[in-house]
């Protein structure tokens, strides 16, 4: 699985008062996670019916880039301004089959 080309989706669900700021915080690690070895893509959404949910939709080269990304000093940076302002993080693995 780490040679594979693997898609992750993250969704977000921020507290209703705290939506702008993990919204802002969410925009700010788009720029550094592009520039990483092996992102494809890394795109942000917001839920039309509930605004407070966000939704990353990634791809990567690999499993072993992704862990990269999850152990980089932006997202360490990320993970402690917003501690108390999201609520759920679900993360989900898809690999391609077509």
């Amino acid at each position: 699985m780490s040679n594979k080309q693997l898609t992750i989706t993250a969704s977000i669900l921020a507290k209703t008062e705290k939506r702008e700021f993990v919204k802002q915080a969410l925009l700010k690690l788009i720029p550094p996670t592009l520039k990483e070895e092996g992102c494809l893509n890394y795109d942000l959404h917001q839920d039309n019916e509930n605004p407070d949910r966000f939704f990353f939709y990634e791809n990567w080269s690999s499993y072993d880039h992704w862990q990269q990304h999850n152990n980089s000093a932006h997202i360490a940076a990320h993970r402690k301004a917003t501690e108390g302002a999201v609520v759920e993080v679900i993360i989900g693995q898809l690999t391609p089959v077509s």
